[in-house]
């Protein structure tokens, strides 16, 4: 049986996507699964003995259950907090999909789900011409929106949903990340959200540094057909 995959993108930078990731992994590990994690590019990671490293990469692998080397979990990793297609300028490297595709595809064959973190948003860009979304669609993989709750959330996850839509993507649903705990009218907001983009698999509360979420409620809502 071919493993399934996910790419979780989102509304913007900073506002869940590794919380989330991390949480459908661990409730997918918690359900029996093998599951493979893959950070495809990430910037702004730390210099160690055993070379640059990403707190968001390396989040990942603690919940996945393959026994995944780094490398494989982030082949395209660079120093500077930067969007990625301008640390990977500055430091003469191309970022190639295909490599990046077959990396996934060593995951997938190991693994029953392989959760797949995105770097910014849907459109953030990964070279002189590619975006996040180009990636999820090199890989064939359902889009997971991660919406930060916050001000200005509303347009955002309007405008990911039908670039989501106009690109081709399966759409999985989403979730929604209450970044902002003193984000105004909540409810009003969510409403809205609700009538764009449907029912969220799950509502992350505000956490505090360092605390962890499991996410079973989403993971139960993904066997639900997927919609383009």
């Amino acid at each position: 049986m071919a493993a399934r995959g996910l790419f979780v993108t989102g509304t913007d930078t900073g506002v869940g996507k590794t919380v989330v990731a991390c949480g459908l992994a661990r409730a997918l590990v918690a359900a029996g699964h093998r599951v493979g994690v893959l950070k495809p590019v990430a910037s702004g990671s730390d210099r160690t003995p055993a070379g640059l490293r990403n707190e968001d990469a390396l989040r990942l692998l603690e919940c996945a259950n393959l026994g995944q080397s780094y490398a494989e979990a982030n082949p395209y990793c660079f120093e500077p907090p930067i969007s990625p297609h301008i640390a990977a300028d500055e430091a003469g490297i191309v970022v190639d999909l295909h490599r990046i595709a077959d990396v996934y595809a060593g995951i997938a064959a190991r693994a029953d789900w392989v959760v797949v973190e995105g770097a910014g948003g849907w459109l953030a860009p990964v070279g002189p011409q590619a975006v996040m979304a180009d990636l999820a669609r090199a890989l064939g993989l359902p889009a997971l929106l991660v919406v930060g709750l916050r001000l200005g959330c509303l347009s955002h996850a309007t405008l990911t949903r039908e670039s989501i839509a106009a690109r081709g993507s399966p759409f999985a649903g989403w979730v929604g990340s209450a970044v902002d705990r003193e984000f105004a009218r909540p409810a009003q907001n969510l409403a809205r959200l609700r009538q764009v983009l449907g029912e969220p698999l799950e509502l992350v509360p505000h956490l505090a540094p360092g605390e962890a979420v499991t996410l079973q409620s989403a993971v139960r809502g993904l066997a639900a057909p997927l919609s383009a």
